[in-house]
Formats: structure tokens, sequence, C-alpha cells
């Protein structure tokens, strides 16, 4: 796929940094910033997601230097190899991928503007209707009063959730009742971030056994756990690990499910090598999202709407991540970009 979009034209004259900040239903601040570049009286946007707020007031004071002029899509992308996107070393080095892919989808999006089209047309696929969850956490201590919230908000709502060990039979069987979870998010495979989870043997059994039918996504594989996911590994997701089609390749069996966060890949080849890998395996994508705040969202809206519209995505509207919901937010499916130019 990315063979068909290599070679669209690309002028880069010039570029803003735009700083973005809200409060989230996980109990953080997020700060994102959307990277425009300009040429050829077009704009093209991305979202750098990085998770440091200090990077992004870092990035916002001390610029970039992108390199301008005439490209291809691949040949700005080989440029960007030469450019240190961080003023200062990130605290993780994921966080490159992030800006990088912040960079890219916003290059993307002016190469296909100033050649006229959409990333749907450019690649011969329609945009469709977009199912997906909402991801919530549950409280400490933790409590079903914000599921209750989004079901009385909105009542064919489906959930992504991220067990704890705190959990217990009455809370799971509780939710379980409501069949309305399709993903836990067990964050075994996270290391060095706020979100660790260390394997829970006794959690592990409690979920897998207590919603027969749900994703399960990144569990830390142990002796013990392994025991308990036995015979349900085509049950079984994967997404912390996942940068490139070699992870998914690597992982320690071949997965029936993958979550596709496109700024983990960085580059628009590598996203688009693993998903055409996942196609050509049978490998069913969902995809997942990071609190974007802007134009971020968009795109991996887009991208679900092209590759996987049917499956359980983690990309819901930007309002259910906040705290308060406001009115008017749209419901599952969501419907697909009606004019398409750029990436959507």
């Amino acid at each position: 796929m990315y063979d068909q979009l290599a070679d669209l034209s690309l002028t880069v004259d010039d570029w803003t940094l735009t700083g973005f900040e809200r409060d989230t239903t996980s109990g953080f601040v997020r700060a994102s910033t959307v990277i425009e570049l300009q040429g050829a009286g077009e704009t093209g946007r991305g979202e750098d997601v990085t998770y440091e707020t200090e990077d992004h007031e870092i990035l916002q004071r001390e610029e970039l230097e992108l390199p301008t002029g005439e490209f291809t899509l691949d040949g700005f992308s080989t440029a960007l190899e030469d450019v240190d996107l961080f003023a200062e070393p990130p605290d993780r080095e994921v966080f490159r991928n992030y800006r990088r892919w912040g960079v890219e989808s916003a290059a993307l999006d002016l190469a296909l503007k100033q050649n006229d089209t959409n990333l749907g047309a450019a690649l011969g696929r329609t945009y469709d209707p977009v199912r997906f969850v909402v991801s919530t956490r549950l409280g400490e201590p933790p409590t079903t009063d914000r599921v209750d919230e989004l079901l009385e908000y909105d009542s064919g709502i489906e959930f992504k959730l991220d067990p704890t060990p705190e959990w217990t039979d009455d809370l799971v069987a509780d939710l379980a009742s409501r069949d309305r979870v399709r993903i836990l998010d067990l964050k075994g495979q996270y290391e060095g971030t706020e979100v660790d989870q260390e394997a829970d043997p006794d959690l592990y059994e409690r979920v897998v056994e207590g919603f027969p039918e749900a994703v399960v996504e990144d569990p830390k594989l142990t002796d013990e756990t392994e025991a308990i996911l036995a015979g349900h590994e085509d049950r079984v997701s994967w997404d912390a690990p996942i940068h490139s089609r070699a992870d998914i390749e690597a992982l320690p069996f071949e997965p029936e499910w993958c979550n596709i966060k496109p700024s983990r890949f960085g580059t628009v080849e590598s996203l688009l090598d693993a998903i055409e890998f996942c196609e050509n395996r049978g490998i069913t994508m969902y995809g997942g999202g990071q609190f974007e705040l802007s134009v971020g969202r968009e795109h991996i809206q887009a991208l679900a709407a092209l590759f996987y519209p049917d499956t359980p995505n983690d990309v819901a509207p930007g309002g259910y991540n906040d705290p308060d919901l406001s009115e008017g937010l749209p419901s599952s499916p969501l419907g697909p970009p009606s004019d398409p130019r750029g990436f959507c």
C-alpha cells in the first residue's frame, strides 16, 4: 500500500506548532501539539501525542527544524531520518515515534491535498461507518459509576475497560450482566509508565472467566497466567509491544487480534506495512486511541474507517474522554467523512 503513496509530490514551505491541553477521565491533564505543514497554498495537519507535558513545552519553545522544499512523500520521510525531533532526549524512546508520526501524518495530509485527493481514493478504499467503544477506568476503589453514567447517556455504548486487582467478583458479575464490555486491557506489557501492571493470576482468572466473549489485551505471560489463558489464545490481543510488522511476527504466538495505534509506528510506511501484514494473515485489527485532542483523533477514526470499521475500535469522539459529558456526542457507528480531502 505504501507504494501507492510514496511518489506523491509534496512541497513544504513552512510549519507552525499549536499546543492543546485537556483534563481526562483518567485523572491527568493531557497535552499534545498539532503540527501544521504549509506549502503550495495548502496545509497538512498531524498531532504529536507524546505523553509528557514538558516535552510539548520544550517543543513549542524550541521549535523544530524540518526539511523544506520539493519532495515526494517518501523523500520527505527519508529526509526526516537526519532530523532530531527532540531538543532534549525524551523520557521514553517510543516518544520519538509519536512525534515522528505527528510530522509524517501532517506530510501525508499535505501531499494528498496538494494532489487533490484523499487517503481512501489514493489507496482505492472507501471510508465506512466506524464502530467504536468507549475506554474508561472505574476509579479507586473501582465502581460501575462511570459505566452507569455512560449507559444512561447512550444505552448502546460498548466499552474497553482496564481491570485492576481491586476488581471483585461482584463487580465483574455486575459488569458482565450488562453485556457491553468488549475489550479488557490488562496493561501487562507496559514498562516504565504510570499504568504498568504486574501479572495477577487471580485477576486474570476472574476476568477471563467473567467475560467469556471479551478480547483480552496485553496480558503479561508467566507460567501461571499462560495456564489461565490456555484455550483462550484466540481472544488475546496486543498493543504496547507493537511498533512494527516485525513486532507482530515476534509475538509469543501468532495473534488473532491486534490493536493498531499509528503513533507507535512512527512512519506511514511502517504503519501500512503492519496493516497489510495483518490483512494478509487474517489478524483482526481495531484502532487504538491515546487521548488525542485534535486532528490526531480524526486520523485514527479515518484509518479505522478504511481498514477495520466493524471491530471494537477505541476511537470514540474525544468528548467521551472528558470528565463531564457534553450534549450531542455521536453514537456508534461513527459516520464516515462526507467530503474527504487529504487524510480524511
